[in-house]
């Protein structure tokens, strides 16, 4: 795929590789890898609203970063169009200039509370909400789906949709809500929803390689890709994708990343975090299995340290 610069509401972005917002993942340590690593964006994990306007504790970690993340980008869940105006504008979000609002999120939960995939079938609800976050003066972004179900798809009309609330760009999963993570993307959705808008479109869904991305880019015409869970799985595809392939081991990447872990965050979340983390990194790789016990039975991060060596070393 070509690799270039992206201008949107204000900002340039360093490549059209990004990495896709994780809940449980996408923590600062790990945005300051997959930048490292090549991806010219990241966001947070999945923010609701309504649990920061209650001043949740847990909630206000994710939203941690320092002044070494160079674009900041926070993707905020809700559905009440007020809340999410009141919270876009709070000086909680005051350091981060991308608001990306998750209406793509498939889960039972979030989808029966109106919020993420929901807002597919409530477009004048979805636009109140882009016009609110618009109101705090931040570059503003969606993520969403190509429909709700398989039957049903109708990517375009509801990026138009966006475009006229005011966001700066729109990210497309190529599959449907019912769908969730699995099956083949609906290219000619995203490619229409590209055709229909003037705004940048960002392509997501079953890129696991460079083939992967050349396909998406090839059949959408889309503005760049966003890498998902892959991206956990082998975080050096940002450097392959964009030809600046990383030198470093995977070992040396998890010790990188226990090490920054350690200093923001508490050991708990530390060995939390690292252990999901290690878990991806070691899919498909020979004669590991036999460590994934010990690598979760870890209770301390000097344990985890030894267990990660053995695996990785």
């Amino acid at each position: 795929m070509e690799i270039r610069t992206i201008r949107f509401g204000g900002l340039l972005v360093p490549s059209n590789v990004w990495m896709a917002p994780l809940a449980g993942y996408t923590c600062y340590p790990f945005r300051m890898l997959a930048c490292e690593m090549g991806a010219g964006l990241c966001f947070t994990e999945m923010v609701s609203a309504n649990a920061l306007k209650y001043e949740d504790r847990a909630t206000k970690r994710l939203l941690f970063t320092t002044k070494e993340e160079k674009i900041k980008a926070v993707q905020l869940l809700g559905g009440i169009p007020a809340v999410m105006e009141e919270m876009a504008k709070s000086e909680l979000l005051q350091d981060f200039d991308i608001i990306d609002i998750n209406m793509g999120c498939p889960v039972p939960n979030v989808f029966k509370s109106g919020e993420g995939s929901a807002l597919l079938l409530d477009p004048k609800r979805a636009a109140a909400i882009i016009r609110g976050c618009k109101k705090s003066g931040k570059v503003v972004t969606v993520k969403c789906r190509t429909g709700v179900r398989e039957e049903e798809m109708f990517a375009a009309e509801f990026a138009r949709m966006c475009e006229d609330a005011g966001a700066d760009l729109i990210t497309i999963h190529g599959r449907s809500r019912s769908m969730m993570y699995d099956g083949e993307p609906y290219y000619g959705e995203i490619e229409r929803a590209k055709a229909a808008v003037s705004i940048p479109v960002i392509a997501n869904g079953g890129i696991f390689s460079a083939e992967d991305a050349d396909r998406m880019m090839d059949r959408t015409g889309a503005d760049g890709v966003m890498i998902a869970r892959y991206g956990l799985e082998n975080p050096f595809i940002f450097g392959e994708l964009t030809g600046k392939p990383c030198q470093k081991t995977a070992y040396q990447v998890l010790m990188e990343q226990l090490t920054l872990v350690s200093q923001y965050y508490p050991e708990t979340f530390a060995l939390f975090y690292l252990r999901k983390l290690a878990a991806y990194m070691m899919k498909k790789r020979k004669g590991t299995k036999q460590y994934k016990q010990r690598l979760y039975q870890s209770g301390s991060l000097l344990e985890l340290k030894a267990v990660i060596e053995l695996i990785f070393g």
